[in-house]
């Protein structure tokens, strides 16, 4: 008898209840055990709050919460005491929220990510390096799908956490690839077919600039059953052209009041967006 391998193709419109969902972004504040750490967890977290009901009633179909200010990253394990305060925060967020919350521990500490989601309830996690190995401005930072899966294993074993989804970035901004995982087509099935993404998400070089629209037309093409998010640059004027292509988005600068990346989420920018975003629908 061969061996049977569990490759049930999920669909993101199973989890965001949209066949084109907006995913918006929460860039924290510095949050503990970070270099621009301010001592005050509160402001922290009425912030979050502020966002996440603006991306909700702005109309996105989810949030995805990131230590985005904690810079200069670590490349692995965040410090104890990130962990403690973004387990905080998401799980004030899940619980306010109506629409799926999700999580990504920068730079790369999948672990900790799926952890806190295992605890507070969410349902997805973004790892922007699952396969293969990328040059950052953190050195040099090695896949982590064989810890991440067997850890959802050990986890799966004292209750089910199955439900938790992998975004799997593909060439990840603010990073270059070493080896083969230097071909788009390559290491998106590697991500896939050896990382066990869930879905896989593209981006720019750095954040808010804009994937390459004919990177998209071939994941599209290539991988035809695959979710394909666009994970940075999403705009107003882009988004019609990348919508053909892609499954859904991932936005953070966009959504910013003025457009400025320090900025809060503003509302009225979250409708416009998603209203251009439902017309595929």
């Amino acid at each position: 008898m061969g061996i049977v391998i569990n490759m049930a193709k999920f669909k993101l419109q199973e989890l965001f209840n949209s066949k084109y969902p907006v995913i918006g972004v929460i860039h924290l504040l510095p949050l503990p055990g970070s270099p621009n750490w301010t001592g005050n967890l509160t402001n922290v977290i009425e912030r979050a709050e502020q966002e996440a009901i603006a991306l909700e009633t702005g109309g996105a179909n989810g949030i995805i919460v990131e230590n985005f200010f904690d810079t200069p990253f670590t490349k692995n394990r965040v410090d104890t005491a990130t962990i403690s305060a973004l387990t905080l925060v998401v799980s004030k967020l899940n619980e306010i929220c109506k629409i799926p919350v999700g999580l990504n521990v920068l730079r790369n500490d999948a672990i900790s990510a799926l952890a806190i989601a295992y605890v507070t309830g969410i349902k997805f996690i973004r790892v922007n390096v699952l396969s293969g190995v990328m040059a950052t401005d953190q050195g040099i930072i090695e896949s982590c799908a064989y810890d991440l899966h067997m850890y959802k294993r050990q986890l799966m074993s004292r209750n089910d956490a199955a439900d938790i989804k992998i975004f799997a970035d593909v060439m990840v901004k603010h990073a270059s690839p070493m080896g083969t995982h230097s071909d788009l087509l390559f290491s998106a099935k590697d991500t896939v077919e050896r990382g066990l993404a869930d879905a896989i998400i593209i981006s720019g070089k750095a954040t808010g600039d804009s994937a390459n629209l004919d990177d998209a037309k071939l994941l599209h093409e290539k991988l035809p059953d695959i979710p394909l998010l666009l994970g940075s640059g999403v705009s107003e004027e882009n988004i019609r052209n990348f919508k053909e292509f892609t499954n859904g988005i991932i936005v953070a600068s966009s959504l910013k009041r003025y457009g400025k990346l320090e900025n809060p989420v503003d509302a009225d920018r979250v409708r416009k967006l998603v209203g251009l975003a439902k017309i595929r629908e």
